[in-house]
This record gives C-alpha cells, sequence and structure tokens, in this order.
C-alpha cells in the first residue's frame, strides 16, 4: 500500500542540521506514526512521503519554509508559569509545551520568574533547514474514528 490520503504511517527518522550534528531522531523500538493528509506533519516531509511504502528509505531536506516557518522576530510573549508543561522547575533554554487557540505548542523558555515566564513562542526548529533520514515500518488505512479526529491513535500516535 502506498502512503496516501487517510493513510496511516509509521516510520522512524533521524533529523540532522545540513552540518550533520544530530537534533532528533525516534525511538528504536517504536516508530512515529501519523494521519497522512492532516497537515499532522510537516509540509516538506509529508510531500516527500507521498507515494512511498512499507520498506522505503529515503533521504529528504527540507526548507525552513516547508518545515517549521522562519523565525518571527515578535514572538516573545509573558505567561503565568503555571501554564507551562513538561517540567516541575524551568531555567531559560528549556522547552516547554503550552495550550493555545490553535492546539499545544512548544515555546522555548528565555526567562522565568516565580509567578510568570518570557517565552518565545517560535518552533524550536523554526526558521532551520532539516536533514531527515527516514524508514517507512508500515502503511495502513485509517479508521472512522481515526478520519474524524484527524490523527492516527496507537502505537507511535495520539493516546486517548
Amino acid at each position: 500500500m502506498k502512503i496516501s490520503k487517510n493513510t496511516v504511517v509509521r516510520f522512524h527518522y533521524t533529523l540532522k542540521s545540513p552540518e550533520g550534528e544530530l537534533i532528533e531522531k525516534s525511538d528504536e523500538g517504536q516508530p512515529k506514526a501519523y494521519l497522512h493528509g492532516t497537515d499532522g506533519m510537516t509540509k516538506g516531509l509529508e510531500e516527500a512521503m507521498e507515494g512511498k511504502q512499507a520498506g522505503d528509505k529515503f533521504d529528504v531536506t527540507v526548507s525552513p519554509e516547508e518545515g517549521y516557518g522562519l523565525r518571527r522576530d515578535n514572538a516573545m510573549q509573558r505567561v503565568p508559569v503555571k501554564h507551562l508543561m513538561g517540567a516541575k522547575r524551568w531555567r531559560p533554554g528549556m522547552i516547554a509545551n503550552v495550550n493555545t487557540d490553535h492546539g499545544q505548542r512548544q515555546v522555548s523558555i528565555v526567562k522565568v520568574g516565580r509567578f510568570m515566564a518570557d517565552v518565545d513562542s517560535n518552533h524550536p526548529l523554526a526558521g532551520k533547514t532539516l536533514c531527515f533520514d527516514i524508514e517507512v515500518v508500515d502503511v495502513r488505512e485509517a479508521t472512522d474514528e481515526e478520519m474524524s479526529h484527524g490523527h492516527a491513535h496507537g502505537a507511535g500516535g495520539h493516546h486517548h
């Protein structure tokens, strides 16, 4: 089965900078899963996945415009520390999750006080060229529930 709209894709990845520096990689035992065609993946990576199938291995370089966007200079915000998720104690440089009107987002901690924190709401990978090594593990038709929720369920996907 080829990757197309409304298929659930499980894949392993290694993400590096153009200089070859490791940024992150999937857990060897647990592939990442997503519902293809629902903007659950960066545009450049999703376009590169289209038409691939289980067992395919490939490299793709994604520009900032096709990845997490360009960095915005006006992205600093002050938020209550109680709204930061992911750690008990915060320090500058750490990545936190916050709930927004557009869903959960990652922010970078710039400065933290007792009650308020200054955060950079640019995605941590905004403005960066991303180099992926991909291995497609499997592809299957999405369930009706996955299509109505707009994301993959189960191993490597969303858990309710």
